[in-house]
């Protein structure tokens, strides 16, 4: 994976040549990890940024807490790595001015802009005007727009990690059971699935396979909430079930998206129509999607599905993953970027019915010369499960 992320940094060096920038300033946790290959557990909401220093045609520099410096050293392919402590002359406001003070006033930033944080940016402005720094966030998600082949490859293990907590979701659906214990039995099946993935060794000794974050699980009328976390309610026969891995599952630092919804003991036709629909609607935006097709064409697809089906979209039809959950493009109205082999994204179907139920379903695929390929192969037929 290191020599994944070095690759990383030399286009984006290349790429900054070509632009005529002479220093990135990176503060977003996950283009550090995707050019440094390394990640730490603190971040500017806790005081205690990271930053990577990459230059145009020198070797980077990483400035990290010290607390954090001997792992983020074990771990990063970038040699230079400085720690800062939180007081005194050694805070990390000063070891960044001492580096951006090896540039003179006329040198060519770029930065990425949205992800900056403020306090970083004071910093930088002290010496650089903050209005002329290059927008570097363009150029950084047009480079993570294709994955190398190594990249899906994690991809995929991320996709059968979530297979594998769909699968403890399903076997874990009972009446009486709450949505809680559900939704633990998908985090511990995915951290059993992602620690049989794992050497233990060398870089992987520092990817932890522990899946953890608050589920995505409603039941019941809860469903039309979309994103309502997991609760003590009890399923009930003739509730629907709702998981959602999106945010949840991260394998080497990539994500993806997964949805899929069951029945408990029975599915009136009403439900039963509308899960049809959004399965539907799911597959007739993978239809269309190939090279070349633009990403708001995708959408349109999944939107005739559902106007002809009496129901109203609402939101987009899917977004490009990666190192982060939302990345470019995405598959809504106005997003023309043509699709190309080697994208990869969350394709989602959903009807929401205010008060009483949603229906759901959503699959992480690549682009492929002929069309797609899945990421997440799991059923997506009506699921009833038993009582």
């Amino acid at each position: 994976m290191l020599e994944l992320t070095r690759r990383h940094t030399e286009r984006l060096q290349a790429q900054m040549t070509e632009h005529g920038v002479d220093l990135a300033v990176l503060a977003d946790e996950d283009t550090i990890a995707y050019f440094g290959g390394f990640w730490g557990y603190l971040g500017v909401e806790f005081g205690r940024p990271t930053l990577m220093l990459v230059p145009r045609d020198a070797e980077p520099t990483v400035i990290t807490p010290l607390m954090e410096a001997e792992m983020v050293a074990a771990m990063t392919w970038v040699e230079d790595v400085r720690p800062w402590e939180d007081a005194g002359d050694n805070r990390w406001e000063n070891a960044l001015r001492e580096l951006l003070h090896g540039y003179p006033h006329s040198a060519q930033l770029g930065w990425e802009p949205w992800r900056t944080p403020p306090a970083v940016e004071l910093v930088i402005d002290e010496r650089f005007d903050c209005a002329r720094i290059a927008d570097l966030g363009p150029l950084i998600a047009r480079m993570r727009m294709i994955k190398s082949d190594d990249e899906i490859a994690i991809m995929r293990r991320a996709g059968e990690i979530a297979v594998a907590m769909m699968g403890a979701t399903r076997d874990a659906i009972g009446v009486g059971v709450p949505e809680f214990e559900i939704g633990q039995a998908a985090l511990d099946a995915g951290t059993r699935a992602a620690a049989g993935f794992l050497s233990g060794r060398g870089h992987e000794a520092f990817v932890s396979p522990t899946i953890h974050g608050v589920p995505i699980l409603q039941s019941g009328p809860d469903t039309a909430m979309v994103h309502r976390r997991a609760s003590l309610r009890e399923i009930a026969h003739g509730d629907p079930v709702y998981l959602c891995c999106c945010n949840l599952v991260r394998f080497k630092q990539y994500r993806l998206g997964f949805d899929r919804e069951f029945f408990v003991g029975a599915v009136d036709d009403e439900m039963a129509a509308a899960y049809e629909t959004t399965v539907a609607a799911q597959q007739a935006a993978l239809a269309a999607m190939r090279p070349g097709v633009p990403a708001e064409d995708v959408h349109f697809a999944a939107d005739a599905v559902y106007r002809e089906g009496g129901y109203a979209p609402g939101y987009r039809t899917g977004r490009a993953i990666g190192v982060s959950a939302l990345e470019a493009p995405e598959l809504k109205p106005g997003d023309r970027t043509p699709l190309a082999a080697g994208m990869t994204f969350a394709v989602d179907g959903g009807i929401s019915v205010a008060g009483r139920f949603g229906t759901r379903i959503g699959d992480s695929v690549v682009v492929t010369d002929e069309g797609f390929d899945y990421l997440t192969e799991f059923p997506r037929g009506l699921t009833v499960v038993g009582d």
